[in-house]
C-alpha cells in the first residue's frame, strides 16, 4: 500500500501529491464536487483543508477520506494488478 507523503492544493479542485516511493503528480477531483459526501467541497475553503491521515490517506475532517492506492492509480495511470501483482490472473464474477 502506498502512502501520500505530501499534498498541495491547486486551483480548480486539483491536488499535487507525492507518494512514499517518490512518485508525484496531480489529480483533478472537480468531477466529485457537490456529489454525495463531496457536497462539503462546494465551499473551496473546505476543500483546501485537506490533510494527510495516519495511514497516508487524504482526509477532510472526519467526513471524507480518499484511499492513497486509488489516488496512486490516478496519478500513474496504472491498473490495480500493476501495483498488486496478486491480482493478476484472478477471475472475477460479474
Amino acid at each position: 500500500m502506498r502512502k501520500i507523503s505530501k499534498v498541495r492544493v491547486l486551483p480548480g479542485y486539483r491536488l499535487e501529491l507525492e507518494f512514499d516511493d517518490g512518485v508525484s503528480g496531480t489529480v483533478d477531483l472537480s468531477d466529485n464536487v457537490g456529489k454525495g459526501v463531496f457536497a462539503l467541497w462546494r465551499d473551496p475553503l473546505v476543500f483546501e483543508q485537506v490533510r494527510i491521515g495516519s495511514s497516508g490517506e487524504l482526509v477532510w475532517g472526519d467526513q471524507v477520506d480518499l484511499c492513497p492506492d486509488a489516488l496512486y492509480l490516478k496519478v500513474t495511470g496504472k491498473k490495480p494488478e500493476d501495483i498488486f501483482p496478486a491480482l493478476r490472473g484472478q477471475l472475477t464474477d460479474a
